[in-house]
C-alpha cells in the first residue's frame, strides 16, 4: 500500500490523472466535429474515414496532453530532473506538500492506478476474444466443397484480391465471419452453402472478401486496442459504433457494386440474421451493425439526409399503414417494409424446415416429428430443439453435448467428402450410413474394379443391428455416386428412432440379386430416363416464390415405367402432387440383370424447383 501511495505522489501519476480528465473534453470536441461532418455526407467510405481519423485524433490528443503535462526533466533529455531523486524512487520525506496538493488536485493522481487496472481488464478480454476466434478456426470445421472453392477463387479475382483465402464450413459458427489477417479464412455455418440460393451465397462471400481486401480484421484489432486504452471516454465508444456501422456499409456497397442485386442481398442478410448469436469481438460477421438500417440503406440508397426526414417518414408510414389495412381484402402484399417482414418470417420458417428435413432427418422419431409440427411459435420450436439434443446428451446437464458435436462433425465430413454433382454429402447413401453409425472400423475400397467401383464398410458392432456388419456401396454411374447395395442388413435409423428407411438397391420382390457378384460378371446396368418432362410450378408456389427439392423412391419396371412411387421428402403448395403426376409419365431405359435381360429396380430421385 505504501508503494502505491509513493507512486501516486509522483509527477508521472499526476500527469496520467490530468491527461485522463483533459481527454474527456478533447474527445467531446472531436465528436462534435465528426457529428457535423457525418450529417453532411452519406458516403460510407467518407464517414468511415472520418470516424477512423477521429478515433486516432482522440488518442493523439491524449498523448500530446500527457507529454505536455510531464515534468520538464522527463520531456527533455538535456534538462536535469528538478527533484533531488528520480520520480520513481521517491521517499515519503521527499514528497512535496502544501495547498496545491490538497482537494481535487490530490485526488487526480489516484485516477492513474484505476486507469491501469481498467486497461488490463479490457486487454485481457481482447486476448480471450483472440484465443476464442483462433479456436473457432481450428475446431469443428471442414473445407467447403470444391464447387464453392472454385467460386471463391473467381470472386477473389473479380475483387482484385491476391491473398489466398480459406473457405471453411463450421458447426460452431452461427453466421458467416472472417477470422485472421495474415492467413484469412471465411467460416460459413454448416448447411448455409446448400441452404441458400447461389446468388445469395455469392453476395455473402463478396461481403466477407471485401472485409479481407480492406484489411478490416487488422483495423478491428487496432480499434479494440484504442477502446481498451480509452475505455473511460464515452466519445470513443460512440465513434467506435460509427466505425463498425460504416465498415459494414462499405462492404455492402462493394457487394451491390459487384453483383448489382441489392434486393437479393438484403434477403440474404435477413436469412442469416436468424442464425445470429454471440460471437467473439475479434471476428467480422456479415450481420455486424444495425441490420434493419443496412437493409433500408440497400433498398433505398438515395434517401435524403435532412433533419425533417424522420418526422416525414413517420407520417408517411402511418398513412401507408392506414391505407394498407383499408385495402387489405383487395390488394396483395406489396414490396417494402411489410414484404421484407414477410421474407424474414419465411426465412425463419425455412430454417426450421431445414433443421427438420436435413439436419436431423435420419435421427428424429415419427413421434418427435409430429410434435414439432404442432408447435406454433419460434420460442416453442427453439425449446423443442434444445430438449431434442439434451435427450441424446450422454451426460445430461453438461455444458458440452458430445452427441451433438459428434453428429454435426459427421454431417460436415459427409458434406465435404461424399458430395456429388447436385447432391450434398448428407443425402448420399455413404453419408447416410456415416451419420447414423459413425466411421466404419474398416474400409475396403476397390476404385478400379470392373465394371463398377465399390467400397465395403465393416463395423464390428452396430447397436440394434448386430456384430460384424458389412455394408457395400457401388458406384454404378462412374461419377462417385456410391449407392448402398441390397443385402441381409437393412440400414435403419439410430437406436432412438423406430422409423427405418427402405433399402434403395434392387427391389427384393423383383429380381433381388447381389450387386457385387454382378459387378464381377460385368453384366449390370442402371435405369436411365430417356423422356423426362419437367414438373410444373403450381400457382400458389409461384405466388410465394417457393424453391426447394423433393425426394422420391420409385420402382423402374422392366418396361421402363415408374410405379410404386413413395415420397421421402415432400414439398408444400401442391408441388409434391405435381411432381408425382409428372414422374408417372417418364420413360426409362430399364436396368439389366445378370442374365442381360431387363430387370425391375428401386431407385431414389430428386426433383428441384427454382424460380430463376
Amino acid at each position: 500500500m505504501k508503494l502505491l501511495e509513493m507512486w501516486v505522489a509522483t509527477p508521472l501519476a499526476r500527469a496520467v490523472g490530468w491527461t485522463l480528465i483533459h481527454s474527456l473534453w478533447e474527445g467531446a470536441a472531436i465528436s462534435v466535429a465528426v457529428g457535423l461532418l457525418l450529417s453532411m455526407t452519406r458516403s460510407a467510405r467518407t464517414r468511415y474515414a472520418a470516424a477512423c481519423a477521429a478515433l486516432v485524433a482522440i488518442l493523439a490528443s491524449a498523448g500530446v496532453t500527457f507529454v505536455r503535462l510531464l515534468p520538464e526533466g522527463i520531456q527533455g533529455l538535456g534538462r536535469a530532473l528538478p527533484l533531488a531523486a528520480p520520480f520513481w524512487n521517491l521517499q515519503p520525506g521527499m514528497l512535496p506538500s502544501g495547498p496545491a496538493h490538497s482537494g481535487i488536485a490530490a485526488a487526480v493522481p489516484w485516477l492513474a492506478p484505476l486507469w491501469i487496472m481498467g486497461v488490463w481488464v479490457f486487454m485481457l478480454a481482447q486476448v480471450a476474444g483472440g484465443v476464442a476466434s483462433s479456436r473457432l478456426r481450428r475446431r469443428g470445421v471442414c473445407c467447403a466443397s470444391e464447387r464453392w472453392q472454385t467460386e471463391l477463387l473467381r470472386l477473389r479475382v473479380q475483387l482484385g484480391l491476391s491473398r489466398p483465402v480459406q473457405l471453411l464450413e463450421s458447426c460452431l459458427a452461427d453466421v458467416p465471419l472472417v477470422v485472421g489477417h495474415v492467413r484469412p479464412a471465411i467460416l460459413m455455418p454448416i448447411g448455409l452453402l446448400v441452404g441458400l440460393p447461389s446468388g445469395q451465397v455469392e453476395a455473402i462471400l463478396l461481403h466477407e472478401l471485401a472485409h479481407i481486401r480492406r484489411h478490416d480484421y487488422l483495423v478491428n484489432i487496432l480499434q479494440r486496442a484504442v477502446e481498451s486504452l480509452l475505455f473511460y471516454n464515452p466519445a470513443v465508444w460512440w465513434i467506435s459504433r460509427v466505425i463498425r456501422a460504416e465498415r459494414e456499409n462499405c462492404c455492402d456497397d462493394v457487394v451491390v457494386a459487384t453483383s448489382g442485386n441489392a434486393q437479393e442481398y438484403a434477403i440474404a442478410l435477413t436469412h442469416i440474421e436468424e442464425r445470429r448469436s454471440s460471437t467473439g469481438a475479434a471476428v467480422l460477421a456479415a450481420t455486424g451493425g444495425n441490420l434493419m438500417k443496412r437493409i433500408r440503406r440497400l433498398l433505398y440508397p438515395k434517401a435524403a439526409n435532412t433533419a425533417w426526414v424522420p418526422a416525414l417518414t413517420a407520417v408517411l408510414l402511418m398513412a401507408t399503414a392506414v391505407g394498407a389495412f383499408a385495402a387489405w381484402p383487395s390488394q396483395p402484399l406489396g414490396h417494402g417494409f411489410f414484404a421484407l417482414q414477410a421474407q424474414k418470417k419465411a426465412a425463419g420458417a425455412a430454417q426450421y424446415q431445414k433443421w427438420l428435413n436435413e439436419d436431423v432427418v435420419y435421427i428424429i422419431t415419427p413421434r418427435e416429428r409430429a410434435e414439432f409440427a404442432k408447435l406454433k411459435t419460434d420460442a416453442e420450436r427453439n425449446k423443442f430443439i434444445e430438449q431434442f439434443w439434451e435427450r441424446r446428451n450422454p451426460h445430461p446437464g453438461s455444458a458440452v453435448n458430445a452427441f451433438k458435436e459428434h453428429y454435426y462433425h459427421e454431417l460436415a465430413y459427409a458434406n465435404q467428402h461424399f458430395s456429388t454433382k447436385g447432391t450434398p454429402g448428407w443425402k448420399t447413401d455413404r453419408g447416410h450410413m456415416l451419420i447414423l453409425y459413425g466411421p466404419p472400423d474398416e474400409i475396403d475400397a476397390h476404385k478400379d474394379a470392373k465394371p463398377y467401383p465399390y467400397e465395403e464398410w465393416m463395423y464390428r458392432h452396430i447397436q440394434g443391428v448386430g456384430n460384424k456388419v458389412t455394408l457395400t456401396f457401388i458406384d454404378g454411374s462412374g461419377e462417385g455416386d456410391y449407392q448402398l447395395a441390397p443385402g441381409p442388413v437393412n440400414s435403419g435409423a439410430s437406436g432412438s428412432s423406430s422409423e427405418k428407411p427402405e433399402n434403395l438397391g434392387a427391389d427384393s420382390s423383383a429380381n433381388h440379386f447381389d450387386l457385387i457378384d454382378l459387378a464381377r460378371k460385368e453384366s449390370r446396368s442402371y435405369p436411365k430416363c430417356i423422356d423426362c418432362p419437367q414438373a410444373q410450378y403450381t400457382r400458389e408456389a409461384l405466388a410465394h416464390k417457393f424453391q426447394g427439392t423433393m425426394t422420391l423412391s420409385l420402382v423402374v419396371t422392366r418396361e421402363g415405367r415408374a410405379k410404386d412411387i413413395k415420397v421421402l421428402k415432400a414439398l408444400p403448395y401442391g408441388l409434391t402432387e405435381s411432381a408425382i403426376e409428372t414422374v408417372k409419365k417418364w420413360k426409362f431405359k430399364p436396368a439389366t440383370g445378370p442374365d442381360g435381360k431387363p430387370a425391375a429396380v428401386r431407385q431414389k430421385i430428386e426433383i428441384s424447383f427454382h424460380t430463376y
